[in-house]
């Protein structure tokens, strides 16, 4: 089964609503979330969670560039969806953006 690491910010929108979604995914994925300045309610970037994860999926390309000037990490396994910090957690919106771009990016991993 793949990892794949959801990142967002605080970890308690954006990240948690993709982990939701694609834990399990087609019985291939396993799934966690975690934010750069998490809420105190949220998990913690941490390089053990980069170990994990075959495939990280950051929500901007902030996201991406700390985790490359903050932990050992291959760029080969990072995607960015580019999704703003506007969403809710839960919101059909963001479930809906998110149901068409990430599918292809766990296809072609």
């Amino acid at each position: 089964m793949g990892k794949v690491l959801f990142v967002c910010t605080a970890n308690l929108q954006r990240s948690p609503t993709s982990e939701n979604l694609f834990q399990g995914w087609k019985g291939i994925w396993g799934a966690k979330s975690a934010g750069i300045m998490p809420d105190p309610k949220g998990n913690l970037l941490t390089q053990e969670l980069i170990d994990w994860a075959d495939l990280i999926i950051v929500m901007e390309p902030i996201h991406s560039q700390y985790i490359h000037s903050h932990f050992q990490c291959s760029p080969d396994k990072i995607r960015t969806l580019n999704i703003a910090d506007i969403y809710f957690r839960d919101d059909p919106e963001l479930i809906s953006i998110l149901r068409m771009k990430v599918p292809s990016i766990l296809e072609k991993y």
